[in-house]
């Protein structure tokens, strides 16, 4: 009975260090999607902050979302439609 008990202990040893092995390699797996997936994202990040800073050198500065809607028209659509539209 002793002899059954070591061999099931050895058994249950090697099954424990298989669940670590591949505990580790998932966790190691992971981690190296997540530095290349961070690095990738630092990439684009980089390139549409250079991508905004030259376009808005090119389009002579200012805020890019300065159009429709930020006050620039002084007046209703009624009053544009009764003055512009129906002469």
């Amino acid at each position: 009975m002793n002899i059954v008990k070591i061999i099931l202990a050895i058994i249950g040893i090697f099954f424990a260090g298989f669940v670590a092995l591949w505990v580790l390699g998932f966790l190691s797996s992971i981690l190296w999607y997540v530095f290349w997936i961070g690095i990738l994202g630092g990439l684009g990040y980089g390139a549409y902050r250079l991508f905004t800073k030259l376009e808005s050198k090119a389009l002579g500065g200012g805020n890019p979302n300065s159009g429709i809607g930020t006050g620039d028209i002084n007046m209703s659509w009624d009053e544009y439609d009764k003055k512009y539209l129906h002469k």
